[in-house]
């Protein structure tokens, strides 16, 4: 099976990550695509993260209906800060018959060389490429098995859900409704 791998915070997951990951099961050979919840990204500061099961129970919940999504906390358990190589190494040993790919904005492209072992992962796995704000696909200069994809590029983020929810604002149509009903039963983001 030809598995996309959807690494993120997920801090809080929103529609923007769930267009992306429905654009890729559907316009792509991809035939799931799992969402790798990170404990900690080592490019991003770990102080207004969520517990790692919090953010799980927010994407299984904004998941659920999508049979060909899956939510993966394979990073729970391994060294952290968490690098994709090692995560992508062990599911290959896990899972010898499956083919995983990276499913990345191509904002992150600017620090791909500073990845660690990024030679290896672009040796050995597919990366597909979704537009973000204020990066081009020809700016891509990465040499490997990547494909640009034309989903459509979506100006949502998690922290500016975070921001709202601090300021009281009530933004329930930038999440799926379980998800935000969740958030907003739990008290999460409101004293950041």
């Amino acid at each position: 099976m030809k598995i996309g791998l959807f690494f993120g915070s997920f801090n809080p997951i929103h529609i923007g990550h769930l267009a992306i990951a429905n654009y890729m099961a559907e316009y792509t050979d991809m035939e799931q695509i799992w969402f790798v919840v990170s404990p900690h990204n080592p490019f991003k500061s770990k102080n207004s993260l969520l517990a790692d099961y919090h953010r799980l129970e927010l994407v299984n919940s904004a998941i659920e209906r999508y049979p060909n999504l899956r939510a993966s906390n394979i990073e729970f358990g391994m060294p952290q800060p968490s690098f994709t190589i090692d995560t992508l190494t062990y599911l290959k040993e896990k899972n010898p018959s499956h083919q995983f790919c990276l499913i990345i904005g191509s904002d992150n492209l600017k620090n791909f060389t500073k990845w660690k072992n990024h030679e290896l992962i672009l040796k050995n796995h597919d990366l597909f490429i979704y537009p973000r704000p204020n990066f081009k696909s020809e700016d891509i200069t990465l040499k490997g098995n990547i494909h640009t994809v034309d989903a459509p590029l979506i100006e949502i983020s998690s922290s500016f859900i975070r921001k709202a929810v601090k300021e009281k604002k009530e933004v329930p149509y930038f999440m799926p409704e379980k998800a935000y009903n969740y958030m907003k039963e739990m008290h999460f983001y409101e004293k950041l």
